[in-house]
């Protein structure tokens, strides 16, 4: 009871501040519930005169704080729920608070190790960024006698109480959303807020960050044209990553890549398949490969920062990813249809013939255009449109991926506008095919297959012990009935009767003032 009471205020503060910004403006009426329509009028009443008529809600998650900030970025990944134009407004959201203060970052690292700085670091500097999370700070290491620079993050002191409590809010409005809604049952937002709340947990572990640059570092130790920075784990705790300083150019410092005379377009190059390459190849890939996070060495490589959100695909999603994109490639919409089909991401009750005329409604138009005018953007906002008019349920794994690539286009076609996309991605995406699904891996996958039936088979005495067990206690319960206790049946009642009578005012509140805007933004 007390706990719906204190996540209703903090979501009607945050909705009070969502109308104050003008973020309900944004709004379509026609496109929100008729009983939501007076709500939302109501809310454009407290409208600030000045409101701007872009960056509205972006403004308004920088005023809620930190966790709003990371909602807004983590739902700049998901097209699917607030809309494509609404996720590319978020992709601005920037997460920079000022840095807390060099005593406290010091006290972290003594905690941390037990020892003082300058027994960790033979020099410790001042903090070059600040996030919500942790900032990172210049420091200096020293090995036999010799000084290396190195990059040291803290953690924020504190972070994770205010996380905690903002997201057991947005927990709760989720299932608020899923209980009221079909359309929000199909987005999942329970989930959503779910692997929002692990993304946040894995951050603010910086172990799990440098765990994440140890496997991406050993996948990819034989690319000739991409690495990540190497981990000081004896300097790493679970408040402080330690880790190579990177001597590379910034790909947001377009002046100082042309000064080197970077070839712009081979690093455009790079960035699409080194990307897709880690997605197929390794099935795990950094999913913020925005500019900031990316350099060029001395030695033109990419060197990717920053290991805090990375995505990862299981072999089913990576043979569902190649297919796809070679299907679109090759204008082979049946079987683009077919994997969809295939791996269950389509009800069984809809026509793969229909779903592949909606495919190709997608495919053809971008084939009629040039090379440079295809977007795999545009591509993926519309086939988000034509899957959920087949039920397809909301994947996340699959829409960080999408977003990932929306995001990776943008940043290689910044260096050649002329890119073509298709062109670029082929081999990459022949050469796992070829490998996986070819003879090669058919064998592969054949001996995979044994292995896994030989241990299905070892199991088999005890699956049959626990089978008999589990009938047994079904022909007791069926014979005797099953039976609650009284304290049991009277503790359920109250709770019920408790359950739905915060719940009905919670849902009111919700709905039509915080709620609403997240899914009506589609």
């Amino acid at each position: 009871m007390i706990a719906a009471i204190t996540h209703t205020l903090r979501l009607s503060r945050a909705a009070f501040v969502f109308a104050r910004e003008g973020v309900f403006g944004i709004v379509d009426p026609d496109t929100v519930p008729p009983q939501a329509r007076l709500p939302l009028r109501l809310a454009r009443l407290i409208e600030r005169r000045d409101a701007a008529t872009s960056g509205r809600l972006s403004r308004a998650l920088t005023r809620l704080g930190p966790t709003y900030v990371k909602l807004g970025q983590f739902l700049a990944t998901r097209p699917d729920v607030v809309g494509v134009a609404m996720a590319r407004d978020l992709e601005n959201l920037q997460d920079r608070l000022p840095p807390f203060p060099q005593a406290q970052a010091e006290a972290m690292i003594e905690t941390a190790f037990d020892k003082p700085v300058a027994q960790v670091f033979a020099s410790f500097g001042e903090p070059v960024a600040a996030a919500s999370i942790a900032q990172v700070h210049t420091a200096e290491v020293e090995r036999d006698g010799i000084r290396t620079k190195v990059a040291v993050k803290v953690l924020r002191p504190n972070v994770g109480g205010r996380f905690q409590h903002d997201l057991s809010s947005f927990h709760f409005a989720a299932r608020k959303m899923e209980a009221m809604s079909a359309e929000a049952r199909r987005l999942r937002p329970v989930e959503i807020v779910e692997t929002l709340a692990r993304s946040v947990a894995m951050e603010m572990d910086l172990r799990l960050e440098a765990a994440a640059l140890s496997e991406m570092a050993e996948n990819t130790r034989d690319d000739l044209e991409f690495r990540v920075p190497g981990v000081d784990w004896d300097r790493t705790s679970h408040h402080i990553l330690t880790m190579e300083w990177i001597d590379g150019i910034a790909l947001n410092d377009r002046s100082q890549l042309e000064a080197a005379h970077i070839d712009l377009k081979a690093l455009g190059r790079k960035i699409i398949q080194n990307f897709l390459r880690h997605a197929l190849r390794d099935g795990f890939f950094h999913a913020d490969m925005h500019p900031g996070n990316l350099f060029v060495d001395a030695q033109e490589r990419l060197v990717a920062v920053d290991a805090g959100i990375m995505g990862r695909l299981g072999p089913k999603e990576r043979m569902f990813l190649a297919e796809i994109l070679l299907g679109f490639i090759t204008r082979d919409y049946q079987r683009v249809a077919e994997v969809h089909f295939e791996a269950g991401y389509v009800p069984p009750h809809h026509s793969v013939e229909n779903f592949a005329q909606a495919i190709r409604a997608i495919g053809e138009p971008i084939h009629n255009r040039a090379a440079d005018e295809i977007s795999m953007a545009k591509l993926l906002s519309l086939l988000l449109e034509v899957t959920g008019l087949f039920d397809m349920r909301t994947r996340p794994e699959l829409i960080l991926l999408q977003k990932t690539m929306v995001v990776v286009e943008g940043v290689a076609r910044g260096f050649d506008p002329k890119l073509d996309i298709w062109t670029t991605a082929e081999p990459v995406v022949r050469e796992w095919i070829e490998r996986n699904l070819g003879p090669i891996g058919k064998i592969e996958g054949a001996i995979e297959g044994a292995g896994e039936l030989g241990r299905v088979l070892s199991g088999l005495p005890s699956i049959a012990a626990r089978s008999v067990a589990a009938l047994n206690q079904f022909e007791a319960m069926t014979r005797d009935g099953l039976v609650l206790s009284p304290e049991t049946v009277a503790a359920i009642g109250t709770a019920e009767a408790k359950r739905t009578r915060w719940q009905t005012g919670a849902l009111w509140v919700i709905a039509f003032a915080f709620l609403g805007i997240l899914w009506s933004m589609r």
